[in-house]
This record gives structure tokens, C-alpha cells and sequence, in this order.
């Protein structure tokens, strides 16, 4: 038997990671979505193709994870904020607003 999971969020991780590896120069918001991966699925038991899709993403950037979380420490200590936008937001469907 196989310790190997699926995540939750694999479907949507995947459309996002399938963005990333097709950029020649990633942009701010692009790197944050990587570490946020990276820090997903790191210890995470399976995602094997994800992973590897990370790897390729660092290698093609030319960049370690080092210096990818050098990076968006940075951004996030320059008080980066990504857009504010619904599409890539998770969490829950309740709306508050009401």
C-alpha cells in the first residue's frame, strides 16, 4: 500500500504551477505563488508530479529555493500585497458581507 496522497488542492496547485513553468521572467506575484507551493508540498506524501513541476520551475529560473525565499522574504518585508482579487483566493464559502 502506497503512503502516496493526493492534495486537496491539487487541481487548482496544478493549473498554477502549469502557469509558472511557461514564464521566461517571473514576476513578484509569481514568485510567491512558487515559495507558497514549495512550502505546500514540501512534506507533503506524494504529489510527486507537482514536485517535480517545482523543480523544473526553479531549474528554468535558474534560481535555488534559497534564493526564491530570500526573494519573497523581501517582497513580503516591503510590504507586498498581492491584488485583491477572488479568483486565486481559498477558503472558505462563507460570505460575511451579509
Amino acid at each position: 500500500m502506497s503512503n502516496e496522497q493526493t492534495h486537496p488542492l491539487h487541481a487548482t496547485d496544478k493549473k498554477i504551477i502549469d502557469s509558472l513553468i511557461s514564464k521566461d521572467i517571473p514576476e513578484d506575484f509569481d514568485l510567491i505563488n512558487l515559495a507558497r507551493l514549495i512550502n505546500r508540498y514540501d512534506d507533503f506524501p506524494g504529489e510527486i508530479e507537482i514536485k517535480e513541476d517545482i523543480e523544473k520551475t526553479l531549474k528554468f529560473w535558474k534560481i535555488t529555493k534559497d534564493n526564491l525565499f530570500e526573494k519573497t522574504k523581501k517582497l513580503w518585508s516591503n510590504n507586498f500585497r498581492p491584488s485583491n482579487t477572488n479568483k486565486d483566493l481559498v477558503g472558505s464559502g462563507f460570505d460575511t458581507s451579509n
